[in-house]
């Protein structure tokens, strides 16, 4: 293991799933350069998910309950809780490479300075049985990210890193998005898309890699459903606010989605179809909601000071006593 990076906090956003954190937090504790901190926040709190934090070896962690407010909300409490100037942002259905801590300070520090960070989302290990792969970035190839452009192509949720300063900026996730909220999804495309409209650049480097769980079919069909809904609802949020790229957006991911589901129907494929189908079906009453919600957007609230939390390190860490 080589030296601990300046700064970085460790983000991973969790729900009553003990197993799968303690897979992301190992694998986090086996990086060839450790994070500064980690925080978990949990919002479905239980002795099972704190214990596993406690037992999170070579890892400063912390372990943060809140209520089930969704995952914009988790994110944006690690953001307010975060001590380190970069946080990097992953899932507790996770496992983070063991260069991922490496190659994300890299490729913040390297000119052009980006103002955010993405890499490969690739699945764990072998195929399961009836296993699908989700949410996947396996490009090889490193990229440079500039407006105008779909903001799901530069990068996903899972796999991101920024300053803490530039999140704060620009208010954090906007939580009438992502898991557990009325928009369902989407609230990684949003933030890029803020990032990338504000002139940023999002790094797409390819030696931070992320592992992610395979899913089943239902859970890949619900994913589709659900990611749809969120893409609608944040193109209603920024039809709302009279930006016309929404619309490009909105057509985008509709003609992609209607053009999958015609090669499925020619093909026979009648997983596929039924795939597309459901992404498509999905649009329409995300993008109502976004048009119609009178949430809030962006922004951190008074209400969002850290609750309950416990934290130690787990034996000796770099830098630490």
């Amino acid at each position: 293991m080589s030296s601990q990076p300046a700064g970085i906090t460790v983000a991973v956003a969790t729900c009553g799933r003990p197993q799968s954190l303690a897979r992301c937090l190992e694998a986090l504790a086996s990086g060839t350069v450790l994070p500064s901190e980690v925080i978990v926040v949990d919002q479905a709190a239980a002795a099972g998910g704190r214990a596993v934090v406690s037992a999170a070896a070579r890892l400063r962690a912390r372990y943060v309950e809140q209520p089930r407010l969704g995952l914009s909300a988790s994110r944006n409490l690690a953001l307010a809780c975060a001590t380190q100037p970069l946080l990097a942002v992953t899932d507790d259905d996770c496992a983070p490479a063991p260069g991922w801590i490496a190659a994300i300070t890299a490729g913040l520090r390297r000119s052009p300075e980006p103002a955010a960070v993405t890499g490969p989302i690739v699945p764990i290990g072998e195929r399961p049985p009836g296993g699908h792969a989700v949410s996947l970035r396996s490009s090889t190839t490193a990229c440079d990210h500039r407006a105008p452009m779909l903001p799901w192509d530069a990068g996903s949720g899972a796999n991101f890193a920024a300053a803490r300063s530039l999140l704060l900026s620009h208010g954090g996730w906007d939580e009438r998005l992502g898991v557990g909220s009325r928009g369902q999804a989407a609230e990684d495309a949003d933030l890029l898309y803020r990032i990338l409209r504000s002139g940023g650049i999002v790094r797409y480097e390819p030696g931070a890699v992320v592992l992610h769980e395979w899913q089943t079919w239902e859970r890949r069909l619900q994913t589709r459903s659900s990611y749809a809904h969120g893409v609608g609802a944040l193109c209603g949020l920024w039809l709302r606010r009279g930006d016309a790229f929404a619309l490009r957006m909105l057509g985008a991911y509709a003609r992609m989605h209607a053009g999958e589901l015609r090669a499925a129907l020619e093909r026979r494929d009648r997983g596929g179809a039924t795939e597309h189908a459901r992404a498509l079906a999905g649009i329409a009453p995300g993008m109502l909601y976004g048009l119609t919600t009178r949430s809030p957007g962006p922004g951190l609230s008074e209400r969002r000071a850290p609750g309950r939390t416990s934290s130690r390190p787990a034996g000796r860490w770099p830098g630490g006593p």
